[in-house]
């Protein structure tokens, strides 16, 4: 019989999870619309290319405000 693993220790940080966001879903949806845009029409090639960097810009601003707010010692 193998003896029984030491139990883990707990962590001493807590864990930090951002809120819920939209944002990747409208970044999905302008990538796809780029690319089906390609096939289809320059005009809906640059809408697409336009949501996709506009999303983008804000979730990168959004990640920034969340890793500004969390305390010193992160």
């Amino acid at each position: 019989m193998a003896p029984e693993p030491d139990s883990p220790s707990h962590p001493s940080e807590t864990v930090h999870l951002p809120g819920p966001s939209f944002l990747p879903v409208v970044v999905a949806f302008g990538l796809t619309i780029a690319v089906v845009g390609v096939v289809i029409s320059k005009v809906v090639m640059v809408l697409g290319v336009v949501i996709l960097l506009a999303a983008t810009v804000r979730w990168i601003r959004q990640a920034r405000a969340d890793t500004a707010a969390l305390p010193l010692e992160h």
